[in-house]
């Protein structure tokens, strides 16, 4: 038993120590992140949904691919401007039937296949946190609606010639009426208001 424990035990140890030697980086503020135009990482960027189900539960989904880019300067946010592509033909949530029905009932992914969002106005409201206003087109209709965004900062990437990253999170609450999407007939089990939740990884160009 000891001959077993003592190799492990020497693991253990050569281990910890290799992972102490790296220190862990930190997130640079946006007083040092630089100035540049960003695209939209989409392998580390996702829109979830959340709406509420007749009152007792609240159901979550995931939109597609995000594609995009951002013009950052974190010295003057407001003039900074951003656009963004949501692939509309994969939806997924845990119901197969479901995914298939918004595809194609609800959001008609085949005349739609992508909804758009447009900045036309930023705004800081703490160290790290800001509101973005922009036009949303879901479905072919176009509404004005409000980002709450907190900047989660940027750094270089562990990995080597990968480019600089930097990071936001965001919210916005919308209403399905606004865009015409009340014609199915679930549509009353569900409420009008719709939450979306952004995570959001970007790239230095």
């Amino acid at each position: 038993m000891r001959n077993r424990l003592l190799p492990l035990l020497a693991f253990t140890l050569i281990s910890a120590a290799a992972t102490s030697a790296i220190p862990p980086v930190a997130a640079q503020t946006s007083l040092n992140v630089p100035a540049a135009t960003y695209t939209i990482d989409f392998k580390h960027t996702q829109i979830l949904f959340s709406i509420r189900h007749m009152g007792l539960s609240t159901f979550f989904g995931r939109f597609g691919h995000v594609t995009g880019s951002l013009n950052f300067d974190p010295a003057a946010p407001e003039k900074s401007s951003l656009t963004a592509q949501i692939d509309m033909t994969n939806i997924q949530t845990h119901v197969e039937e479901l995914d298939k029905e918004l595809v194609s009932s609800v959001f008609h992914a085949d005349k739609f296949p992508t909804a758009t969002f447009t900045a036309t106005r930023s705004a800081k409201t703490g160290a790290n946190t800001g509101t973005v206003e922009g036009n949303l087109t879901i479905a072919g209709v176009t509404k004005p609606v409000t980002l709450n965004v907190t900047f989660n900062g940027g750094r270089n990437s562990p990995i080597p010639l990968q480019p600089y990253r930097i990071g936001f999170d965001a919210t916005t609450t919308v209403k399905r009426s606004d865009f015409g999407l009340t014609h199915t007939i679930w549509s009353g089990l569900v409420s009008d208001e719709v939450t979306l939740w952004i995570e959001c990884e970007l790239e230095k160009k």
